[in-house]
């Protein structure tokens, strides 16, 4: 497995756990707002292979209590089930980042054991998912797929959306609430820039605009919350 980025110990990322960050390359979407595109065009080099990685983990033990892995889409690593599985036993919770577009691979993972979180993106309301993903044809069967699969509470889960303000309005987070109503979790976060974001022009919402937006979807949603906000 070649390993694009590893942030080694975060608070945020995995929900109650101190963790590392994994990030993987490659991905099915071209979000024009994603601020880790290098990862997606594969302009990003690896910074290292994975023995160099589980070496690093070995030092970690009492330090670490899981890894989050990130991307890009890892779900589309044909490695991601052996090197989970090597995660796993060496006495770490993983944490996985998808997209939904992979729901037999998902599947799979969970129900192997190799996964306890799942955090996906909700890229938009179904109408507008292909704009926000980039790619005419967003698999949104596939996602539903992911949807149902997460909401059979085999893992615990939470969906996420990134709010971009050239992207999202009132009427996208109602159809967004009706979705996935009853999710446990579900948390928007504020569009941030970066170099490496491939389009520009895109900013994120105001406070008010997302609090609004909040105050929409959790009426179907009444556990959703604001992340990333000041």
């Amino acid at each position: 497995m070649k390993i694009h980025g590893l942030q080694k110990m975060t608070l945020l990322d995995y929900p109650g756990k101190v963790a590392c960050t994994v990030f993987l390359g490659g991905c099915d979407f071209r979000c024009p707002f994603c601020h880790n595109f290098e990862l997606v065009d594969g302009s990003a080099p690896p910074v290292m292979e994975d023995a160099e990685f589980f070496s690093f983990l070995e030092k970690r033990h009492g330090l670490l209590d899981g890894v989050a892995v990130t991307g890009g889409e890892p779900c589309l690593r044909p490695e991601l089930p052996s090197f989970l599985g090597r995660i796993r036993e060496m006495g770490y919770a993983v944490k996985l980042d998808t997209n939904g577009t992979s729901p037999e691979r998902l599947r799979s993972l969970v129900l192997g054991g190799l996964v306890q979180y799942v955090a996906m993106d909700i890229k938009n309301s179904p109408g507008k998912y292909a704009l926000t993903a980039g790619v005419p044809d967003a698999g949104l069967e596939r996602i539903n797929r992911s949807i149902a699969f997460l909401r059979q509470g085999h893992v615990d889960y939470e969906f996420r959306t990134t709010v971009v303000d050239e992207l999202h309005d009132a009427a996208d987070f109602e159809a967004i609430a009706k979705w996935i109503e009853g999710a446990p979790r579900y948390f928007l976060q504020p569009f941030t820039d970066r170099d490496s974001v491939p389009t520009e022009g895109f900013h994120a919402p105001s406070p008010e605009r997302m609090r609004a937006y909040l105050r929409i979807v959790q009426t179907a949603l009444p556990g959703a919350e604001i992340r990333g906000m000041d």
